[in-house]
């Protein structure tokens, strides 16, 4: 049995959150029932401190009672070198204030334990570390040249067009081989940000659904389906994508074998990828998502698998 930890959830407010399907209310939900202590701040109140990495924010207790889901304490400042375990699981935009937190929480782990382990989070956000394994990604190009732009879908023809930090299917667009819109939505992004834009070639399994697998600790231990709605290319479930039971085909388990060890020396606890028809799109580390929907279909306690090899890695220091 493990001792009780003291555990901090770097994350958005936590009263917001959809009980049914929030991942960070089902591992936080889990944690308590272990025995564990919960503490709750939003990234905006992470602070360094002449030396010190600290966290205004307030003790919590979760419940699965819908309208009553969470009981604060008083607000309260902490060091976090202090706490066993940081999450760090708030939601893109992976912007600089992103960045940020990841780079004051490199400062405390590994004496305190943070998941996903922020140093990778910061060099792997969803878009970029599936550029390591070009043979299992569909055809890609990233850049903020239109000329390059261009190029790559007069090749492709058929292509998806999106921000490269973006997140949710916010900003994601086909653009069939006769389309005509690639200068202007170029423009329209160059008058938001100054980043990169991705453009891949479209991949028709889409309408099949876009599968999301949840690894642990780098192992597969299971997936969802998300099917987008009629007339949609984004299977995000916030914009009317469909949930549904699918099992792991033999191409599945060689792209997870492929990437599993990478992400296992690397912290990255609690990862979920996306694979559309044979083809790996994103290796999601931020704030992956799919642990209840998985439990509901297959029975899987994710939560606690997750629990299993953070414990097992404050084990392993002494």
């Amino acid at each position: 049995m493990t001792a009780p930890l003291q555990i901090a959830f770097q994350m958005d407010p936590m009263g917001g959150v959809d009980i049914d399907a929030d991942s960070t209310f089902r591992l936080a939900l889990e944690a308590q029932e272990r025995g564990h202590s919960l503490f709750h701040y939003t990234p905006g109140m992470l602070a360094y401190v002449e030396g010190r990495i600290v966290a205004r924010g307030q003790a919590m207790e979760v419940r699965r009672a819908r309208g009553d889901h969470v009981t604060f304490g008083a607000v309260e400042e902490r060091d976090l070198s202090g706490m066993d375990v940081v999450w760090l699981r708030q939601d893109p935009p992976f912007d600089m204030g992103y960045i940020t937190t990841t780079h004051l929480l490199d400062r405390i782990h590994p004496g305190t334990l943070v998941v996903n382990d922020p140093t990778w989070v910061r060099n792997w956000p969803e878009k970029l570390m599936v550029l390591d394994f070009p043979d299992l990604t569909p055809p890609t190009a990233i850049a903020r040249d239109l000329d390059v732009l261009r190029d790559f879908k007069a090749r492709h023809g058929d292509v998806i067009l999106k921000p490269l930090y973006g997140n949710g299917g916010a900003g994601v667009f086909r653009l069939r081989e006769d389309d005509r819109n690639l200068a202007s939505l170029h423009e329209t992004f160059g008058a938001i940000n100054r980043e990169p834009l991705i453009v891949q070639k479209f991949l028709p399994a889409v309408s099949k659904g876009d599968k999301r697998i949840i690894l642990v600790d780098g192992a597969p231990i299971g997936a969802i389906n998300r099917v987008p709605a009629a007339g949609e290319v984004r299977s995000n479930m916030h914009v009317g994508g469909r949930p549904e039971k699918v099992g792991l085909t033999a191409r599945d388990r060689e792209i997870c074998e492929r990437i599993g060890g990478v992400l296992r020396e690397r912290g990255q606890v609690f990862v979920g990828i996306d694979v559309i028809g044979d083809y790996l799109t994103e290796i999601n580390v931020t704030s992956p998502t799919g642990l209840q929907e998985l439990e509901r279909f297959d029975g899987t306690n994710g939560a606690g698998l997750i629990w299993d090899a953070i414990e097992r890695r404050r084990a392993g220091r002494g």
